[in-house]
């Protein structure tokens, strides 16, 4: 733990609602009885009842301030600058050895990590050198995975904030895709031949994270404790979809006998806007997670992205293509990213496709084909594209899938 002069380390836990991250936390406070710690627990509600439980369970008081409760709220947007006047106050005490945060089911966990590990600028006190992150852990429900699996419904609980815009599955994705502990909990719900599978599918997602199998909650505390695990670009660039665009293959042989696999469908002409947006909204439901972008004919400034979690699939405009920047901006773009410009095509620049799919249990060769046919053909890569009817929004990304229809 650490000493006087030395940062604080601070554990973060997400997961989605009810997935047992407050019985985690419990279980650690209860089980390592050595443990000095300090609690920062976040809940959407305007009450916080996983604070009070963490009270009524452990030796910690909210009464002396080590137990912190941050309500009605998300401590990855809304809530920032109130958690770090809070954890900043009880650095100046300095009565505790490890911080411990639980935040709420569809907190995002990198604006958390980037808090932490970079400040936050809306906030007066800057917690770089005064605390360290340590360990991002998130909790999975293994049984809401299997019952997904089993049924086709949707990954997690319909929870949203305040202004009802977050997808549950986005942010269950979020939680998963960056951490450096999988929590898989609620194992006893779960047949071992379903495990098997799960890890797998979460082993495709984030290859990186170690994963723990529990049930109730427990938890060893050296497995989230000073672990020394967080490394901020390196849990970056850790997701599955990430690591085959960069071109690196990562599943094992394990995973294929279970039907989890992946590819990155990439193609230098644009998809037509039409067919693409039925095909992206009528995916096999086998697919859990696609990411990537992709040039739609009549939209030759704009790239657009796809973000299918679980049964929710967003597309839409993402950015600008490089080719639309200022020269000089260009020219700083394809220095930093060397190997760039060579695919730069000489009329389209870096137009193109690049989508990562990840799932079970699927057809790959017809998805791919599917993909194929909903590129523009030589007929109409030199018809006029703007007669396209184009299905997506003007500005931001739009569901084009949800559970429920």
């Amino acid at each position: 733990m650490a000493a006087n002069n030395s940062p604080i380390p601070v554990t973060v836990l997400s997961g989605s609602l009810g997935a047992g991250k407050t019985t985690t936390l419990n279980h650690v406070l209860n089980t390592e009885q050595e443990l000095n710690a300090a609690v920062v627990v976040n809940d959407m509600g305007e009450v916080n009842i996983d604070a009070d439980l963490v009270e009524r369970e452990s030796a910690l008081s909210q009464a002396d301030e080590e137990v912190i409760e941050l309500s009605n709220g998300c401590i990855c947007c809304r809530l920032r600058g109130d958690m770090l006047d809070e954890v900043g106050q009880l650095a100046d005490q300095r009565d505790f050895e490890y911080l411990l945060v639980e935040s709420s089911g569809i907190s995002e966990p990198i604006p958390v990590a980037q808090t932490f590990a970079r400040g936050f600028e809306d906030a007066s006190f800057d917690p770089t050198g005064i605390y360290e992150l340590d360990t991002m852990v998130s909790v999975v429900d293994a049984h809401s995975f299997w019952q997904a699996f089993d049924s086709g419904e949707a990954l997690t609980d319909d929870e949203v904030d305040p202004e009802g815009n977050r997808v549950p599955e986005a942010a269950l994705m979020d939680q998963i895709e960056f951490c450096d502990v999988l929590v898989l909990n609620k194992c006893d719900l779960v047949p071992d031949d379903e495990l098997n599978e799960i890890e797998d599918v979460l082993r495709a997602l984030q290859p990186r994270a170690e994963i723990i199998r529990a049930e109730h909650g427990a938890v060893a505390p050296e497995q989230i404790l000073d672990t020394g695990r967080f490394d901020f670009d390196r849990a970056s660039q850790s997701a599955g979809w990430k690591q085959e665009l960069q071109g690196g293959h990562h599943h094992e042989a394990a995973a294929e006998e279970h039907g989890v696999g992946s590819f990155v469908f990439t193609s230098d002409r644009p998809f037509h806007p039409e067919r693409i947006a039925d095909l992206l909204a009528d995916l096999p439901a086998g697919i859990i997670r696609a990411k990537g972008f992709f040039w739609s004919a009549g939209r030759e400034d704009i790239a657009m992205g796809l973000d299918k979690a679980g049964q929710s699939v967003r597309a839409g405009p993402n950015g600008r293509w490089i080719a639309t920047l200022p020269k000089a901006q260009q020219e700083r773009y394809l220095a930093a990213r060397p190997g760039l410009d060579d695919d730069w095509d000489d009329q389209w620049g870096d137009r193109g496709i690049q989508l990562v799919f990840i799932g079970r249990e699927y057809d790959e060769e017809l998805l791919v084909d599917q993909l194929g046919d909903c590129v523009l053909t030589d007929t109409e890569m030199n018809a006029n594209w703007e007669d396209y009817p184009d299905p997506f929004s003007a500005d931001d990304q739009r569901e084009l899938a949800l559970a429920d229809d």
